[in-house]
């Protein structure tokens, strides 16, 4: 399966997704782990709903915003370190 390569992918968020988070304009959303969301979607839709075999795709988004999530932080600690260091 193709899909399992491009899993790493998604649960990445630096280089072009990290550059696109950071120069959004600040009322744009922007969600980095969308394309593994839309994988899971799209998993379900062509497994009639059948959530088991789509644990993959739902592992791949759960890891990819985790990710971001902890990037993010990191981000905002040294943001906070640079103001009063």
């Amino acid at each position: 399966m193709g899909d399992k390569g491009e899993k790493g992918e998604a649960g990445s968020w630096t280089g072009a997704t990290a550059a696109k988070f950071e120069n959004k304009q600040y009322s744009e959303y922007f969600d980095p782990c969308q394309e593994a969301a839309n994988r899971s979607i799209r998993c379900l839709h062509r497994n009639g709903g059948e959530k088991e075999m789509c644990s993959d795709f739902f592992q791949a988004y759960r890891d990819c915003k985790e990710q971001w999530i902890n990037a993010r932080k990191e981000a905002r600690r040294k943001e906070r370190k640079s103001w009063f260091g």
